[in-house]
């Protein structure tokens, strides 16, 4: 028998959860398929948000021949073996232009990408990639710039409830049995926005109990179930994400012994070393930052490092920034002050560049007094002079808050003594 998360996946935009945003009533991917036609794409997000099952919707709605990679297991020439049969389906079929859906695209090399344009620029296919990397590091220029990229979210709680009532209500095995939900904050927390988990564990929980008793479905008995389980989430790949998670937190909370252990079991893996790389990029700008700034140029300098020399010796340099970033101070300022000011933009939308802030390239300009009152800082003491260099309505506003290190503690210091108590 299928399994629960096989036999609910959706054929229907309609019975379609989660990703309103891109297929609710209105929304852009839903006109595009109820006009009948769909331009190449990319949809990018986590796993189990229905990235798949939205290229087969597609496909299925549009009455469109239908080809499917995964770049884990194919070459280039599949890619050109496929492209070849999407070329005679044209033929025999000249309105409709196949599709063609890779899955996993970042995990495919430059030549296999090299190896779509042509097809997708002359109208051989359309292309609709699935990835969970960001496709601005992982999808060729050439390839990127024709197709529209999508971002699908985790599925939120409402989602994945109601994702729970269909399956109870319609599904072929749980409709006929007595299940009783008393709890569900463990069947949320551990299927972290993924469908496709959650309907796992969902299963998991039910097979593990009588199916001629009431089965019941709390806190307890999930994390229970969980634990005796974990071996098959490893195999199935399930773990990817967590460890991943685990590395990182390892990072943040400043334990290198767990952090090698982590990286150790993504490399024994196969995890892809690039994939690593970045993440210790981010975790250097985003959890060490300020208080050790050379925690990013050491980050980045191993991921140079993973692409010049390979694999298996790229492990070394990956280790020593892991131990690196993992022993270093740690501020989280720059991560909150960035996001803080986005909030702040959101919030009071485009407002005016203070006038003495402004360029002005042209005469018009200067008559209108752009740039006229700005006070050049070298040329006063100290390369400073105060002034204001935000919109007059945000004059006030703080969004970098310094934290107790000893390096951001001589940046404040210094902040202080030019500004008072601007900065504190």
């Amino acid at each position: 028998m299928l399994p629960l998360a096989e036999r609910l996946r959706p054929d229907t935009l309609d019975s379609y959860v989660g990703q309103r945003h891109l297929i609710g009533q209105g929304a852009v991917l839903r006109r595009m398929i109820e006009g009948g036609s769909i331009a190449s794409i990319i949809l990018w997000g986590p796993p189990g948000v229905g990235k798949t099952t939205l290229a087969h919707i597609i496909s299925t709605q549009l009455k469109r021949p239908f080809y499917t990679l995964s770049a884990v297991s194919s070459g280039v020439k599949d890619v050109r073996d496929v492209i070849e049969k999407a070329k005679q389906s044209r033929f025999f079929n000249s309105v409709q232009t196949p599709i063609l859906f890779i899955d996993e695209i970042h995990r495919f090399s430059k030549s296999q990408q090299d190896s779509l344009l042509a097809a997708v620029e002359n109208g051989t296919v359309v292309l609709i990639g699935a990835t969970t990397e960001n496709p601005s590091f992982e999808v060729i220029s050439p390839l990127l710039s024709r197709c529209q990229v999508y971002v699908l979210h985790s599925l939120e709680k409402k989602d994945l409830l109601d994702l729970y009532e269909r399956a109870v209500t319609t599904d072929s095995v749980l409709k006929d049995l007595n299940i009783n939900l008393v709890e569900s904050n463990a069947l949320l927390r551990f299927s972290g926005g993924d469908a496709r988990k959650f309907l796992n564990i969902l299963e998991l929980v039910v097979n593990s109990q009588d199916h001629n008793d009431v089965i019941t479905i709390d806190d307890k008995h999930v994390v229970d179930i969980l634990q005796q389980t974990s071996a098959t989430y490893d195999k199935n790949g399930e773990m990817h994400y967590d460890i991943i998670s685990a590395f990182i937190k390892s990072i943040r909370g400043s334990d290198p012994d767990a952090a090698v252990y982590w990286l150790a079991r993504m490399i024994e893996g196969g995890e892809d070393p690039k994939f690593i790389a970045r993440r210790l990029v981010i975790s250097a700008a985003e959890d060490v930052g300020l208080a050790n700034p050379n925690a990013l140029l050491i980050a980045n300098q191993a991921f140079d490092a993973v692409n010049k020399i390979g694999w298996p010796e790229g492990r070394i340099p990956l280790a020593e920034a892991t131990i690196y970033l993992a022993s270093s101070a740690k501020s989280n300022a720059a991560y909150m002050a960035i996001n803080e000011a986005i909030d702040c933009v959101k919030k009071s939308g485009d407002l005016p560049v203070p006038l003495h802030l402004r360029n002005a390239p042209t005469q018009l300009m200067e008559k209108l007094n752009y740039g006229r009152d700005y006070l050049y800082p070298h040329d006063f003491p100290q390369h400073f002079v105060s002034q204001q260099y935000l919109p007059d309505a945000l004059q006030d506003a703080k969004f970098y808050r310094h934290q107790p290190n000893a390096a951001e503690d001589r940046m404040a210091e210094r902040l202080s003594s030019l500004w008072g108590n601007r900065y504190y």
